[in-house]
């Protein structure tokens, strides 16, 4: 398919759309409101922590570079779902879709478990073999602290695959409500664990661990109910298909190959960041907190976007799927920039209230301001476009692409930069944007290409 035909089917599509622009501001608008959430609580929490003790923290981020990997791991498994259901939802075939749905949860509670049982047998070699020889105080802390959240681990999967069934069928904001009930189950526990009760890491971790477990039971009763398009219920008698589960793990996979690499690379960062000394180490940290709040509304379109392109390739609706993609650009590039702005405009007085050292707030504004002209141009064609690309079964292709130029242009040339020629932190974001550009450029030439359109989800 080329460029020609794309764009005659794009005209051709703009008489009878499958979606109005209030009910794609209705999908888009709660999944936004859930990762700003998410990310903003993650704040709280680890400022939370920060306070009883410079090894609580310590060993909460140490433990924290692992289990971010297994929640991407169950994030990837559940954007598998999506993709199968929503096709199956855009094809009519509810039976279908909800069998999909079914295997999505029994899959997620198996391999959850199983990840629980091999990770609390292993778990202290695990820490030893990673972090190696760490201060005793943090080692003893960041143990307890992995105990804990281990447990939690069934509960982020269910309710991954939870949230990810009714995203498939259009309702985001239903799993946004329970979100933000169990995030303000997770502040309140916290402070009542570690400033009332005193329990320090142990208490984070418990609140972390009752705030999971009440989302995954809380999303998995509503599911139960009747008179929803996609319900499941009977969970003892949900049987493995073995065809459904090779369909959502064909699509869960790449993605999860593709989540791990990002975070592998990201640690790579990490590593060569802390030999810049502190001033450096702390400007690069808070900069990173602000890329990753401007950064949710991006998200937040992409992850919707997931669902309207699934539902109308299922339709056979490949005009749409198309018009959707190059509309939702769009608002992605808008969400962007506004976010970009705002987290620019309260960049001092931020820095100023966390009472950093004048040199770093200065570094770190001064790299937020590359970050506010730069990511809005090329973030969305890197990354909007490749959540279109997977919703239609293009997933080997988004892995493959995503990981060669993480290694190629965001870590080795960020090492190169900082190490080599000596730029500081402001060399870690060169090398991002140059991963940001080839991938824009990589995944432009795809979408006009309409290779992606050939793949076949269900």
């Amino acid at each position: 398919m080329n460029k020609r035909t794309i764009q005659t089917l794009d005209k051709e599509s703009k008489a009878d759309h499958i979606f109005s622009n209030r009910q794609l501001l209705a999908l888009l608008l709660p999944i936004i409101a859930e990762q700003l959430l998410n990310s903003l609580m993650g704040m709280a929490d680890s400022m939370m922590v920060s306070n009883v003790s410079p090894e609580a923290i310590s060993a909460v981020s140490l433990v924290d570079s692992i289990n971010i990997l297994v929640q991407q791991a169950f994030a990837a498994l559940a954007t598998g779902g999506v993709i199968v259901c929503s096709n199956y939802i855009g094809q009519k075939r509810i039976d279908n879709a909800r069998n999909a749905a079914g295997q999505v949860i029994m899959v997620a509670a198996i391999i959850s478990v199983a990840i629980s049982a091999i990770t609390l047998i292993f778990r202290l070699p695990l820490l030893r073999v990673i972090f190696g020889e760490v201060d005793a105080a943090v080692m003893t802390n960041a143990e307890t602290y992995f105990f804990i959240t281990i447990l939690s681990f069934p509960g982020i999967a269910l309710s991954n695959a939870g949230s990810a069934v009714y995203r498939a069928q259009g309702n985001t904001r239903l799993p946004m409500i329970v979100a933000i009930i169990s995030n303000a189950l997770n502040i309140v526990g916290n402070a009542a664990l570690i400033w009332g009760a005193g329990m320090g890491v142990e208490g984070a971790a418990l609140a972390t661990l009752f705030s999971r477990v009440f989302y995954a039971v809380v999303i998995l009763a509503l599911l139960y109910r009747p008179g929803q398009p996609l319900t499941v219920n009977n969970y003892h008698k949900i049987r493995p298909d073995k065809k459904e589960i090779h369909r959502i793990l064909a699509m869960g996979i790449p993605n999860g190959i593709e989540n791990s690499m990002f975070q592998f690379g990201k640690l790579a960062i990490q590593s060569t960041v802390s030999t810049m000394g502190t001033i450096a180490i702390a400007a690069q940290a808070m900069t990173n907190i602000f890329e990753n709040v401007n950064g949710v509304a991006g998200c937040g379109v992409g992850i919707g976007l997931m669902t309207v392109v699934g539902q109308c390739l299922g339709a056979g609706r490949k005009d749409e799927a198309i018009y959707y993609i190059k509309k939702l650009l769009i608002w992605s590039q808008i969400a962007i920039l506004l976010s970009c702005l705002f987290a620019y405009a309260i960049a001092r007085p931020v820095t100023a209230l966390a009472g950093m050292e004048p040199e770093s707030a200065k570094m770190c504004i001064y790299m937020l301001g590359w970050i506010t002209i730069v990511k809005p141009i090329l973030w969305p064609g890197s990354f909007t476009t490749a959540y279109g690309l997977r919703a239609a079964g293009d997933v080997r292709f988004s892995m493959i692409t995503s990981t060669i130029t993480m290694w190629l242009c965001r870590v080795s040339l960020c090492m190169f930069l900082c190490r080599v020629i000596g730029l500081g932190p402001i060399g870690v974001w060169i090398g991002m944007f140059s991963d940001w550009g080839v991938r824009n450029i990589v995944f432009t030439i795809r979408f006009i290409s309409g290779k992606w359109l050939k793949h076949k989800v269900v």
